[in-house]
């Protein structure tokens, strides 16, 4: 009697194999896309860090502009402080919502024209505050935050220190201070300029003041006069 191969078992061989051979190329695709994102993210997470950046020193340079054009329409900085110390506004200092609500014409106890002299957006998430004004109290790296206060890309508030004795001249708070009043100290812990403003930057944290020439170098701060 002659033996027929069954025509079924012809047919499903094929498609058996055919199945193993597609869930192989399934896991290479699966195992390259892996490697590909791994090898790119640095990449990717470089280019986000750098775009904050950028955003920040934008920022910081809107901020200058303000105080300044405040000066310039007033003929007085935007504070009541007599003393450098006493104008210094965000973490440390006075929160800034104090000066951005002034610059933001919200108040008018010292821009009694209401000009607004910036006008940054209101934050997106306002428990997960980033770029822009505050709306709610939280606090972000133990930094409180409340509402009005202009934080950075990272969540933290501007630092803005201003001339408050108009004497041409604000406290570097990258430098240390025990060299004393003489701007052209070693190392000097002063700036020649009526208005400064920095970010802490990605980490949250100001730059060290160890060693006290240098202590800018190496951080992830941003800051508006280099």
């Amino acid at each position: 009697m002659d033996l027929k191969e069954n025509p079924k078992s012809e047919a499903r061989n094929p498609k058996a194999a055919s199945g193993a051979f597609t869930l192989i190329e399934l896991l290479v695709v699966i195992t390259v896309i892996a490697i590909l994102i791994a090898l790119l993210f640095p990449a990717f997470q470089s280019v986000q860090d750098q775009a904050k950046r950028t955003q920040s020193k934008n920022d910081l340079t809107q901020i200058v502009t303000a105080v300044n054009a405040f000066y310039t329409e007033y003929g007085k900085y935007p504070t009541t402080a007599t003393t450098d110390a006493g104008a210094k506004f965000g973490p440390g200092g006075v929160a800034n919502s104090a000066l951005f609500n002034e610059l933001r014409a919200v108040s008018n106890v010292l821009n009694t024209r209401l000009i607004v002299f910036v006008s940054p957006p209101d934050v997106k998430d306002p428990n997960n505050p980033r770029s822009g004004i505050a709306r709610n109290t939280t606090t972000i790296n133990g930094i409180s935050v409340i509402p009005g206060d202009f934080v950075d890309p990272w969540g933290t508030p501007y630092s803005v220190a201003i001339d408050a004795n108009y004497d041409n001249q604000v406290a570097n708070a990258y430098t240390d201070g025990s060299a004393g009043g003489d701007p052209n100290a070693t190392p000097a812990y002063a700036l020649r300029i009526g208005v400064i403003a920095w970010s802490f930057g990605k980490d949250q944290t100001i730059g060290t003041k160890t060693p006290a020439s240098s202590s800018y170098t190496n951080s992830d701060d941003v800051i508006s006069w280099q």
